[in-house]
């Protein structure tokens, strides 16, 4: 089970850096690489929390957001996925840096069946390189 930690900074205030992590309009498919328009799915929203189904063709997750600005964290864990097992997940924790922002990234991925094992073998070898660019390019200002 790959628990990978990586740190990456962000132009964006501590503020916009929390929105675009929690922006589940279509524009979440234009920042985020691995979610695809036509998979994202809002099962329900409230102060402080979201379900959502997304992802794309290869891997899905339905995901519970919660969020708590003050802190400046963001906790997402697995419901229900193709390849990852419930309790998987990720924690952001953002924090000012200059202008922009610092976020510190964990990524708990518990592999579903063999096609998630195997994601989560090969993730354990590039998933920093990977999670690093992805959260960098979603979390440029635009």
């Amino acid at each position: 089970m790959p628990v990978l930690h990586v740190s990456v900074t962000s132009p964006l205030s501590p503020h916009q850096t929390l929105q675009r992590l929690i922006d589940f309009s279509p524009a979440r498919a234009e920042a985020w690489a691995g979610v695809d328009d036509d998979s994202l799915t809002v099962h329900g929203a409230g102060e402080g929390w979201a379900e959502v189904t997304e992802g794309n063709r290869f891997a899905w997750e339905r995901e519970r957001y919660t969020w708590d600005a003050a802190a400046g964290t963001v906790s997402v864990v697995t419901l229900n996925s193709n390849i990852w097992a419930q309790g998987s997940g990720w924690n952001y924790t953002i924090m000012p840096d200059g202008a922009g922002s610092r976020v510190e990234v964990t990524a708990v991925r518990k592999g579903y069946g063999m096609r998630g094992k195997l994601v989560g073998a090969v993730l354990s070898l590039i998933g920093k390189r990977r999670i690093t660019s992805s959260t960098t390019a979603a979390l440029a200002a635009r």
